[in-house]
Protein backbone atom coordinates (compact mmCIF):
# COMPACT_ATOMS: atom_id res chain seq x y z
CA UNK A 1 0.00 0.00 0.00
CA UNK A 2 1.43 2.85 -1.02
CA UNK A 3 0.79 6.61 0.29
CA UNK A 4 0.80 9.49 -1.89
CA UNK A 5 1.53 12.86 -1.00
CA UNK A 6 -1.39 15.76 -1.94
CA UNK A 7 0.63 17.03 -4.85
CA UNK A 8 0.36 13.40 -6.86
CA UNK A 9 -3.09 12.93 -5.25
CA UNK A 10 -4.19 16.20 -7.12
CA UNK A 11 -2.31 15.62 -10.42
CA UNK A 12 -4.07 12.19 -10.25
CA UNK A 13 -7.19 13.42 -9.93
CA UNK A 14 -6.55 16.31 -12.68
CA UNK A 15 -7.44 18.90 -10.37
CA UNK A 16 -4.95 21.41 -8.46
CA UNK A 17 -3.06 20.97 -5.23
CA UNK A 18 -4.58 24.40 -4.42
CA UNK A 19 -8.10 22.73 -5.44
CA UNK A 20 -7.75 19.78 -3.35
CA UNK A 21 -6.53 21.25 -0.50
CA UNK A 22 -9.48 24.08 -0.52
CA UNK A 23 -12.01 21.33 -1.43
CA UNK A 24 -10.19 19.47 2.00
CA UNK A 25 -10.57 22.64 4.21
CA UNK A 26 -14.50 23.51 3.26
CA UNK A 27 -15.10 19.82 3.83
CA UNK A 28 -15.99 19.35 0.48
CA UNK A 29 -13.89 16.18 0.20
CA UNK A 30 -13.04 14.26 3.43
CA UNK A 31 -9.54 14.76 4.89
CA UNK A 32 -6.92 11.66 4.28
CA UNK A 33 -4.47 10.21 6.81
CA UNK A 34 -2.37 13.48 8.04
CA UNK A 35 1.10 13.48 9.53
CA UNK A 36 2.55 16.74 11.34
CA UNK A 37 5.97 17.98 11.22
CA UNK A 38 6.70 20.47 13.39
CA UNK A 39 4.11 23.02 11.78
CA UNK A 40 3.75 21.71 8.65
CA UNK A 41 0.82 18.85 8.40
CA UNK A 42 0.70 16.74 5.04
CA UNK A 43 -1.82 14.27 3.90
CA UNK A 44 -1.27 11.13 3.21
CA UNK A 45 -3.51 9.25 0.47
CA UNK A 46 -4.30 5.99 -0.54
CA UNK A 47 -5.32 5.07 -3.81
CA UNK A 48 -8.58 3.67 -2.73
CA UNK A 49 -9.02 7.59 -1.42
CA UNK A 50 -7.77 8.94 -4.25
CA UNK A 51 -11.07 6.81 -6.06
CA UNK A 52 -13.15 7.67 -3.18
CA UNK A 53 -12.42 11.81 -4.22
CA UNK A 54 -12.54 10.47 -7.70
CA UNK A 55 -16.84 9.74 -7.47
CA UNK A 56 -17.02 12.88 -5.11
CA UNK A 57 -15.45 15.42 -7.70
CA UNK A 58 -18.62 15.78 -10.45
CA UNK A 59 -20.81 16.39 -7.42
CA UNK A 60 -18.44 19.31 -6.42
CA UNK A 61 -20.24 22.73 -7.61
CA UNK A 62 -17.29 25.43 -8.51
CA UNK A 63 -18.24 28.78 -7.86
CA UNK A 64 -17.29 30.04 -10.76
CA UNK A 65 -18.43 27.41 -12.91
CA UNK A 66 -22.04 27.23 -11.75
CA UNK A 67 -22.42 31.36 -11.67
CA UNK A 68 -21.43 31.59 -15.60
CA UNK A 69 -23.65 29.12 -16.42
CA UNK A 70 -26.32 30.81 -14.44
CA UNK A 71 -25.59 33.59 -16.17
CA UNK A 72 -25.20 32.10 -19.94
CA UNK A 73 -28.88 30.98 -19.35
CA UNK A 74 -29.78 33.85 -18.21
CA UNK A 75 -28.55 35.50 -21.42
CA UNK A 76 -29.66 32.99 -24.03
CA UNK A 77 -33.06 33.83 -22.26
CA UNK A 78 -33.23 37.38 -23.04
CA UNK A 79 -31.33 36.96 -26.44
CA UNK A 80 -34.28 34.50 -27.28
CA UNK A 81 -36.82 37.35 -26.01
CA UNK A 82 -34.76 40.07 -28.09
CA UNK A 83 -36.58 41.17 -31.71
CA UNK A 84 -33.78 40.08 -34.48
CA UNK A 85 -32.49 43.98 -35.81
CA UNK A 86 -32.84 44.47 -39.45
CA UNK A 87 -29.65 44.60 -41.84
CA UNK A 88 -28.36 47.86 -43.42
CA UNK A 89 -27.56 48.41 -46.97
CA UNK A 90 -24.08 48.99 -47.31
CA UNK A 91 -23.63 52.47 -48.13
CA UNK A 92 -20.66 54.14 -50.63
CA UNK A 93 -18.81 56.84 -48.59
CA UNK A 94 -19.38 59.88 -50.16
CA UNK A 95 -15.83 60.94 -50.88
CA UNK A 96 -15.83 58.00 -52.97
CA UNK A 97 -18.50 58.85 -54.90
CA UNK A 98 -17.31 62.12 -56.00
CA UNK A 99 -14.12 60.45 -57.28
CA UNK A 100 -15.23 57.77 -58.80
CA UNK A 101 -15.08 59.45 -62.55
CA UNK A 102 -12.01 61.41 -62.07
CA UNK A 103 -8.69 60.15 -63.63
CA UNK A 104 -5.35 61.39 -61.54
Amino acid sequence: MSLLSTREAARKLGITQASLSRYIAAGKVPAPKSITSGRMTLHLWTEAEIEDVRKLLPKIANGRKTRYKKQSALSNQQSAKAKPKKKRKKQIPRARKATRGLKT
